[in-house]
């Protein structure tokens, strides 16, 4: 349920029964309990307007909503700050309204498509973990908007053209028959072409040259290229499974398929005056910035600028798309920015067409540096999953007696859940660092103490299976029933501000508060104990109930799950 609209609606009818219409409303959630449950400081900006002092606007407000039935209290603080508390009953009426399969959550009324482009790694090559958060961030949000209604469109933007693929060819022409047993290892394949590219001139040239046979459709040429490919894509399909993300090979819609595009996008520049010749590379200018955004090279070659040119307009104008999101880190905002600009002087992207760089910063190990293997390599992205699934192996066999299914099924969980938890858990703008013991912690906001709060309710529910509850709202008998009880009903507005924003660590925070709550309302509220009254108990289990379907359903949005227990 929406009840920030709700109070949003209940604040717009009174002021216009002051005669003020304002459609830039805020209402927001209390920082802390003694300030109420909710605030709107629209007072001030109003003060100017109305010309009046804040604070009697504010008490003018209030005397109007506070006899809505919705609210035990209304009152106004400071220079006209209006501090809302929702009535008890209010709460515990719409509580079951958690206990169905949404969790209470009601889809969007206005729904739209959506493409969501992530991952986008580079063949010939296997994933490393700087394609963890953009897999990991990308998927989250996908999995989000989908959840809330919009038909979603993952695509896989792979980089599968280009100069290291002549490279690949003339390695492999140059190798034989032993070619084809060293594809097993791509990677180090990969690493045999690069070095003789470096070293020796004369194969540099058959490269290049092997590029241009390509790029001219050379039979030959095209299927050791597409046997590169295949190789790869099975290499990262192996990993999106693994990380259980759900990307397949029908997601992939690569930089080589824009190809035949290129050159009508150039025109289409070129026909609307907006792109110039400079030093005989096709150039756009833009005010205030000294780099333009090349489209074509002196050479004739086309760039990254002009493939994502080619796909805004196919996303826009083939598949529809009225929502466009970039998952990529944060180093590439400003070439997203000029590209944005460029879509839209041409009329690839309309006024109505939302283009988003979700922008995420870098992986760091504990001293701050760029996350690296020990001898300062790259750290393949199935060895760090494979490494978190043997920790968290090793931190769950000391918990408790598994059986070995058992204990390899909690340990994927773990690890896996873990992994994705502790990226989606930070401000997706900001560096991330990356720490084992706080990744597989059972303390603070990791995926691991959400995971043990819905399978300690599990083993609650299990034990009370024998008790009927006839109730059809909680009571809610004390103050920390009530903020608990709140608590879950504010997963609605939870989700639309990370559908918003993009930022999945919006959901990480209110589960992280949400399991708190719920861990201290289980201490102090016990729900099986001896003498506890047969209404209370009843009450209770309704309350551990919604608590574990919010915890679950918001797990299942970020792509982690949960265990039955632990």
């Amino acid at each position: 349920m929406h009840i920030k609209s709700q109070l949003t609606k209940i604040i717009t009818d009174a002021l216009n029964q002051l005669g003020v219409t304002s459609s830039n409303i805020t209402v927001t959630e209390a920082t802390k309990p003694e300030f109420g449950d909710y605030q709107y400081n629209g007072a001030m900006a109003l003060a100017k307007e109305l010309k009046s002092n804040p604070r009697e606007i504010a008490n003018k407000i209030a005397d109007i909503i506070k006899t809505n039935p919705i609210f035990s209290d209304v009152s106004v603080a400071g220079p006209g700050f209006l501090n809302l508390t929702l009535e008890s009953t209010f709460i515990a009426k719409n509580l079951p309204l958690a206990l169905n399969e949404r969790a209470g959550v009601a889809k969007k009324s206005d729904p739209i498509k959506v493409v969501v482009d992530y991952s986008s790694p580079n063949m010939a090559k296997q994933m490393h973990v700087g394609h963890l958060r953009s897999t990991i961030i990308g998927d989250t949000i996908a999995n989000l908007f989908e959840f809330l209604g919009d038909e979603i469109i993952r695509q896989n933007h792979i980089g599968d053209w280009g100069t290291q693929f002549g490279m690949l060819i003339a390695y492999f022409e140059e190798n034989g028959k032993e070619s084809n047993s060293k594809l097993s290892d791509l990677e180090e394949f990969y690493k045999e072409a690069k070095a003789c590219f470096d070293a020796d001139e004369e194969f540099a040239k058959r490269a290049r040259e092997y590029v241009v046979k390509l790029q001219g459709g050379d039979a030959k040429c095209l299927s050791l290229w597409s046997a590169f490919i295949e190789k790869s894509l099975e290499h990262c399909q192996d990993v999106y499974d693994t990380l259980g993300v759900k990307l397949d090979k029908s997601a992939v819609k690569s930089e080589s398929s824009y190809n035949d595009d290129l050159a009508q996008v150039v025109q289409d520049f070129q026909k609307k005056g907006i792109s110039t010749k400079s030093q005989d590379a096709e150039c756009i200018f833009f005010e205030g910035s000294d780099n333009p955004l090349i489209i074509q090279k002196s050479d004739g070659g086309f760039l990254y600028a002009t493939t994502d040119l080619a796909a805004i307009k196919f996303r826009t104008q083939e598949l529809g798309a009225k929502r466009i999101c970039y998952v990529v880190d944060a180093r590439q905002s400003e070439h997203f920015k000029q590209v944005f600009a460029a879509a839209r002087r041409v009329g690839y992207a309309t006024d109505d067409v939302k283009l988003e760089h979700i922008a995420f910063g870098v992986m760091l190990d504990k001293s701050g540096k760029p996350f690296k293997t020990r001898d300062g390599g790259t750290v393949k992205l199935k060895d760090l999953i494979d490494e978190s699934i043997k920790r968290a192996r090793d931190i769950i066999s000391r918990a408790n007696e598994y059986t070995p299914k058992e204990l390899e099924k909690i340990a994927y969980t773990v690890g896996v859940g873990s992994l994705k938890y502790a990226d989606l858990s930070i401000n997706r703008q900001s560096n991330y660092i990356f720490d084992w013991d706080k990744m597989l912690s059972l303390d603070g906001n990791t995926a691991l103490y959400m995971q043990y709060a819905y399978a300690r309710i599990n083993s609650i529910l299990n034990r009370a299976k024998d008790v009927a509850i006839t109730l059809e709202t909680p009571l809610i008998e004390d103050e920390l029933e009530r903020r608990l009880a709140l608590k879950i009903l504010t997963l609605d507005d939870t989700l639309y501000r990370a559908y918003v924003d993009a930022s999945p660590h919006i959901i990480t925070g209110y589960l992280y508060e949400l399991a708190t709550l719920f861990m201290k309302f289980y201490e102090l509220n016990p729900i099986l104990k001896e003498g506890v009254k047969e209404q209370t108990k009843q009450s209770r289990l309704l309350i551990a109930k919604a608590v574990a379907n919010a915890i679950k359903t918001s797990l299942n949005i970020l792509g982690i799950d949960v265990l039955e227990r632990i």
